[in-house]
């Protein structure tokens, strides 16, 4: 059974998109293909665009493009890489209509990433986007493939921040801020270090087997997560931990190696976006650790400082709300109310 978080999101998105003007009147309804079975996703728009905040559409598209970003689509295989996603309870839509309007204005970002990290004095624009830089960058890559996943592709196949923050702390360093975007998600127990490739035979492990020569080793030489003395069925190939690990990886080799690194990083700092009624996610006991996310999470760093979660609307209520009024009342409609 779905949780209940989950389910009133998704019967609000409902409302909105036969009631108001939210979405521009666009129809929803998607098949989707299950194990075989057509299931009707009536949260589902048929055309993406409408996804997104009026106001950013083109830009968010173009963005995309020209810096060469797959959008996450349900089921990605039937969808233009380049095309928003039609869910309406997808979390990277979700992070792109909180974030982009705002991502061009330094002292707004400045004021968010004092937020999480005080000795912030400043912000700088992210030098590995092509087109339209500035102080958010949107699913994030190194320049060089540090976690032994073969590629840096932003968005797909390997491990991407959803938005990156680059600032100055007032010990003269340089931050990188990875923000992970969670909305109506939730997880069971699967245990990503066990599992079998697709079409093999219960019990081969080849997949799990992969993910454990990719990561036990940084692991274990990690500066910032807890080695284990056996990896295998640890909280680190449980999800969300699972993303957690191979974000905190990623931000310390882009520290470890910015000699050569465009984003020239001495420190991090890992946010965590989550709305404070996700209890599924939040206060559900997991199985690897006994314990819930917050507390599973920190226990597996050696600096606890280092993670923090924060609620999307306590994100923005700092902003102007003249200048912002507009996406603030989207945001309030659709996210927050």
């Amino acid at each position: 059974m779905p949780p209940i978080y989950r389910e009133r999101e998704r019967f609000k998105s409902i409302n909105l998109i036969h009631n108001t003007n939210l979405f521009g009147g666009v129809k929803s309804g998607r098949i989707i293909k299950y194990k075989g079975k057509d299931y009707l996703k009536d949260e589902i728009l048929i055309d993406g665009i409408n996804n997104i905040y009026k106001p950013i559409r083109n830009d968010v598209c173009e963005y995309f493009v020209r810096n060469d970003i797959s959008f996450w689509h349900t089921p990605r295989a039937s969808e233009p890489r380049y095309k928003p996603s039609g869910h309406t309870l997808s979390s990277q839509v979700c992070c792109i209509n909180h974030l982009f309007p705002i991502r061009q204005d330094k002292e707004t970002v400045l004021s968010i990433a004092k937020l999480f990290c005080p000795g912030i004095i400043d912000i700088l624009p992210i030098p590995t986007d092509n087109y339209l830089s500035g102080y958010v960058q949107f699913e994030a890559v190194s320049d060089k493939d540090y976690l032994n996943e073969l590629q840096t592709t932003r968005g797909s196949n390997c491990t991407s921040i959803d938005a990156l923050i680059y600032g100055i702390h007032d010990n003269g360093k340089k931050f990188i801020i990875p923000i992970e975007w969670k909305y109506t998600e939730y997880y069971d127990n699967r245990d990503k270090s066990i599992e079998d490739r697709d079409g093999e035979a219960k019990g081969t492990e080849s997949k799990g087997k992969e993910r454990l020569l990719r990561y036990s080793g940084l692991i274990d030489k990690s500066q910032y997560l807890n080695a284990l003395p056996e990896y295998r069925g640890s909280v680190y190939f449980f999800e969300p931990f699972y993303q957690l690990m191979r974000q905190t990886l990623w931000a310390e080799q882009m520290i470890k190696h910015n000699d050569t690194e465009t984003i020239k990083a001495n420190d991090y700092m890992h946010i965590h976006i989550i709305p404070s009624e996700n209890v599924q996610l939040l206060d559900k006991i997991y199985k690897p650790s006994n314990e819930k996310m917050e507390e599973t999470w920190t226990n597996c760093l050696k600096h606890k400082d280092k993670y923090k979660i924060i609620h999307p609307y306590d994100l923005l209520k700092n902003i102007d709300t003249i200048k912002y009024n507009g996406l603030i009342q989207y945001l309030n409609k659709r996210y927050w109310g």
